[in-house]
């Protein structure tokens, strides 16, 4: 650390200020546009009869495998189904009772609108988490959160 940097703050602390400025101004936008679908949503998982399965491809599917282990670990039977295993044999794993919980950023992922299809002809419910409320995903879960 130089002098001036003793002074004052050093830039490593400068930097993790910024990012957690930039978090927290994230999380209050969020905080800002949850809805009565969010009240949906919990409503949904609380009355589900089966499992919590939440799936994603990518980025998302990382967030979706750590979603499931959360809920898994607080109590909701729930497990993470990758969006491309599940083409190939995992889609087995799902019931006419279970909740999908599609995560996607763009809403177009072919694998998860595959996943959407089969859970609907099922009769497992969908929740789509996605950062285009008119993607096909979206529009065609039975809840959409943006």
């Amino acid at each position: 650390m130089s002098r001036t940097e003793s002074a004052g703050q050093s830039r490593h602390l400068a930097s993790a200020h910024r990012t957690f400025s930039i978090e927290i101004q994230a999380l209050q936008a969020l905080r800002d546009r949850l809805d009565a679908r969010f009240d949906q949503a919990v409503e949904m998982l609380l009355a589900c009869h089966g499992r919590t399965v939440v799936t994603g491809i990518g980025k998302s599917g990382h967030i979706a495998r750590k979603m499931a282990a959360t809920l898994a670990s607080t109590g909701t039977p729930a497990f993470f189904m990758h969006g491309a295993e599940a083409m190939h044999g995992d889609l087995g794993m799902l019931t006419g009772h279970d909740i999908v919980i599609a995560i996607s950023y763009s809403g177009s992922a072919a694998e998860l609108l595959t996943v959407l299809n089969v859970a609907k002809r099922m009769g497992a419910q969908m929740i789509s988490i996605t950062g285009n409320p008119e993607s096909e995903l979206a529009r065609n879960a039975d809840l959409h959160l943006d």
